[in-house]
């Protein structure tokens, strides 16, 4: 599975996350919870069972997991690790749901008319 792309600092954060709560064993679960205007909204979850139908994946020690209704829009995004003026915490970005013409448009709706 090559759908999905995890950077090297994204990976030690997660590695350090599953050291602190003492699940190294566990894998890091990416799906998605909904769709918003801008594409899907990701989450994510520690998890030490795979299902039989999960796709996984292994990047810099830590394994990935997506399951088949996610899989679709897990395809290109890449998970980073940002540590900002605004917060910090984990990212999923995917290029193939960039917004389309903003906050409105592109099969939005927008308040009522």
């Amino acid at each position: 599975m090559t759908m999905i792309d995890i950077t090297p600092t994204a990976a030690d954060k997660v590695r350090e996350l599953l050291e602190e709560s003492g699940k190294a064993d566990h894998a890091l679960r990416i799906f998605v919870r909904g769709m918003s205007c801008s594409g899907p909204a990701y989450g994510m979850a520690l998890d030490n069972e795979p299902r039989d139908d999960d796709s996984v994946a292994e990047f810099g020690g830590v394994r990935i997991l997506v399951d088949p209704l996610s899989a679709q829009y897990v395809e290109g995004a890449q998970v980073d690790y940002v540590d900002g003026l605004m917060g910090r915490g984990f990212t999923v970005t995917n290029p193939n749901y960039a917004s389309q013409g903003g906050g409105c448009g592109g099969g939005c709706s927008c308040g009522g008319h």
